[in-house]
């Protein structure tokens, strides 16, 4: 195997020795371990761990590695997966109206501060296209009526599928995913909203917080299940506001958490520091990467 950073993800059923066993496990293969990530529920009795390898110098195939980790990990009833950061993560962003995440995302790519490629932008609606020529990125414009739902969503799937997308962001795309959708998509589609739900759901929330005097506002960062807006949460925070705050203000507030938000929660998934338990995402913080 080439010189190169090699991350495995592990949940299984805690027990005895398993730092131990596993550590020794990539000891004996040749690795050096930049880093030793492990988080234990002891309310679920369940162990994960977030290990990143070096592998420079080992001899040991990719195919040859995972059939020997198997060895260990059935007996110990792992569940688990191994990026070897030898390519980068094909991206899709999904959007409507919204820019202000398009804008910070697509700013991010181009920096080099997201380590993905950003292969395509689709929209339900023409408006934001000119930001996809700016930025050279190919824009789709595939739109959406009650009665077209389903074709539409099988054009977006066959787009993805065709240009072998690995993750899609929602970055306000104001659309309600089918279940089929979802499902094609399993821990692969991230999405943004403002914090007040349930609260203040549907239009202007901005505006039916300011009616109630907010004094906290936020974003929160997920994947897209079934359950609308209540899949595994892997990013959130709140900013403190006044009395003094307008609907404009607030809004203007909230779009700036959400870029920070939605960022971070990309970032996460595509360094790999993210574990899905049930409804919950463990995520590692970065380890010197």
């Amino acid at each position: 195997m080439k010189s190169q950073v090699v991350t495995f993800l592990i949940k299984c059923p805690d027990q005895k020795g398993l730092v131990a066993k596993i550590t020794n496990f990539f000891y004996e293969k040749g690795f050096n371990i930049l880093s030793c990530q492990q988080y234990v529920n002891a309310i679920e009795d369940t162990y994960f761990m977030r290990v990143r390898l070096n592998a420079d110098g080992t001899d040991i195939s990719k195919e040859e590695l995972e059939n020997s980790f198997i060895k260990l990990a059935e007996p110990l009833s792992f569940n688990w997966s191994v990026n070897y950061g030898d390519k980068k993560q094909n991206v899709a962003i999904m959007v409507s109206h919204t820019s202000h995440n398009l804008y910070d995302l697509l700013e991010r790519f181009k920096e080099g501060r997201l380590n993905c490629n950003v292969k395509m932008i689709i929209s339900n609606h023409e408006k934001l296209r000119n930001i996809a020529e700016m930025f050279n990125v190919p824009f789709h414009y595939l739109p959406i009526t009650k009665e077209t739902k389903l074709q539409q969503e099988s054009q977006v799937i066959e787009l993805l599928d065709s240009n072998e997308i690995d993750l899609v962001i929602m970055a306000r795309y104001m659309q309600i995913l089918s279940s089929n959708f979802i499902n094609h998509y399993p821990e692969r589609i991230i999405n943004i909203h403002h914090s007040f739900l349930p609260a203040f759901q549907g239009a202007n929330p901005y505006k039916k917080a300011y009616d109630r005097g907010v004094k906290l506002i936020g974003a929160t960062a997920h994947y897209a299940t079934e359950d609308l807006d209540e899949g595994p949460i892997i990013e959130q925070d709140v900013k403190p506001v006044t009395h003094e705050s307008t609907p404009t203000t607030l809004k203007r507030i909230g779009a700036d958490i959400e870029k920070l938000v939605l960022a971070r929660a990309v970032k996460n998934h595509l360094n790999n520091q993210i574990i899905v338990s049930g409804n919950r995402a463990v995520v590692f913080p970065e380890a010197g990467e």
